[in-house]
């Protein structure tokens, strides 16, 4: 009598990273985050100055979400420091913090943005607002890029989202940038507002995301 056959799945290969390789990741994670933290605070003077006296909702916004960036290195921080480091519970947490940064960006800039529309407020042309969008359209996706591998590679989504914002950094700088520019140049007065709204749809989306605990293998 012939014995019955069990079928044996492989289990998957599980690669390991040494724990000394790790340690310089979650250093390098750190050096990203205060780098970050530091020009997000340039960003936000600027843009807030620049902002308030152009009276431009999408300048003011871009200010905001500096800030807000500046709050998601800090959580990078907090997650790859003391016991928090390989903890699933600190990382989801980060995730949610991440998240509620993006939320509140999205409600800032989407409702100014509107009562901007409404109200019929002419923005006036502010170009060290545009200069500073220059610059920083294509710097953002260099930083983003360098912080979305060394997540990845730490296999944190936190750090992946984290990456995600500096990203749409780059995004609200280009539509900043058209909407700045078509103001100063065209007279398009609305093009400040609806550059805005745009970015907050992006930001409402990306928090979706992260509160799900989606994000750890993005590549956008």
């Amino acid at each position: 009598m012939s014995q019955p056959t069990i079928p044996i799945t492989p289990l998957q290969r599980v690669v390991v990273r040494p724990s000394g390789a790790r340690a310089r990741l979650e250093r390098r994670a750190r050096l990203l985050a205060w780098g970050g933290i530091a020009w997000h605070f340039v960003e936000f003077l600027i843009a807030l100055f620049a902002g308030i006296a152009a009276g431009s909702i999408a300048l003011i916004g871009f200010g905001a979400d500096s800030l807000i960036e500046a709050l998601a290195g800090f959580v990078v921080l907090w997650l790859f420091t003391g016991r928090r480091l390989d903890s699933p519970t600190a990382e989801r947490r980060a995730q949610q913090m991440v998240a509620v940064s993006f939320f509140i960006l999205a409600a800032y800039v989407g409702v100014e943005s509107i009562r901007t529309l409404v109200g019929g407020d002419h923005p006036e042309a502010s170009w060290v607002g545009i200069g500073l969008a220059a610059c920083t359209a294509p710097t953002m996706p260099l930083l983003a890029r360098v912080k979305r591998r060394v997540g990845q590679q730490l296999n944190s989504a936190a750090a992946v989202k984290e990456a995600s914002q500096t990203q749409l950094c780059a995004y609200l700088s280009v539509a900043l940038l058209v909407g700045l520019l078509a103001n100063a140049v065209a007279g398009w007065w609305w093009a400040d507002p609806v550059a805005a709204i745009f970015i907050a749809a992006v930001a409402l989306k990306e928090g979706r995301e992260s509160w799900r605990g989606e994000g750890c293998c993005d590549t956008c």
